[in-house]
């Protein structure tokens, strides 16, 4: 049976001296945070880091990698911050006091009915022919949305997971059985 070992990360903490943009890089708190998952996560024997493209995930992947010096890692569209949106067909599924924040959810960053998202479930948690450990660091609303597919819960449910800076969870994929969320949130390193 093969195994695939997911360790899901939130970027670390946003450099928001310039403001909200997305375009951020990140703190000197958020470097800190990276240095210590760094040092947690070293000799952990991951296949590849993937991150988002964005500056603070690209940033902290950046930090972690001088920790893990063999393992590739590459800028990954999958890892991308997205926020899952219902479609006009799918609102009913969600609870009414949601609907007002996910109306002005910023149009480059919807995801109608979590598509990309699932497509990153599909892709990077499917369980292969070999072993494989693999980090992603990425976004919010991407860690929940994984952690609500390894429960089964409904497709709404991401919404109120919510990861620490630097949190780590780990979800686990076996040949023939359904995911496992193995940790959410773990915060112990920092």
């Amino acid at each position: 049976m093969a195994r695939t070992l997911l360790y899901l990360v939130r970027h670390g903490e946003q450099d928001l001296t310039l403001g909200e943009s997305t375009s951020g890089g990140l703190s000197a708190l958020g470097r800190s945070q990276a240095e210590r998952l760094g040092r947690r996560l070293k000799g952990v024997r991951f296949s590849t880091i993937h991150h988002s493209p964005l500056p603070r995930a690209a940033q902290t992947a950046e930090v972690i990698a001088d920790y893990l010096p063999d393992v590739p890692r590459h800028a990954c569209d999958l890892a991308m911050d997205r926020t899952p949106v219902p479609s006009a067909g799918r609102r009913s599924e969600y609870p009414s006091r949601l609907l007002p924040w996910l109306d002005s959810v910023p149009a480059e960053e919807r995801d109608e009915d979590g598509r990309c998202l699932q497509a990153a479930v599909e892709h990077l948690g499917a369980a292969g022919p070999e072993d494989r450990r693999e980090l992603v660091i990425t976004h919010n609303f991407v860690i929940g949305w994984f952690v609500r597919h390894a429960l089964d819960a409904p497709t709404w449910r991401w919404a109120g997971l919510n990861q620490a800076n630097c949190g780590l969870t780990i979800v686990q994929w076996d040949t023939d059985r359904l995911p496992t969320l193995v940790c959410f949130n773990d915060i112990g390193h920092l």
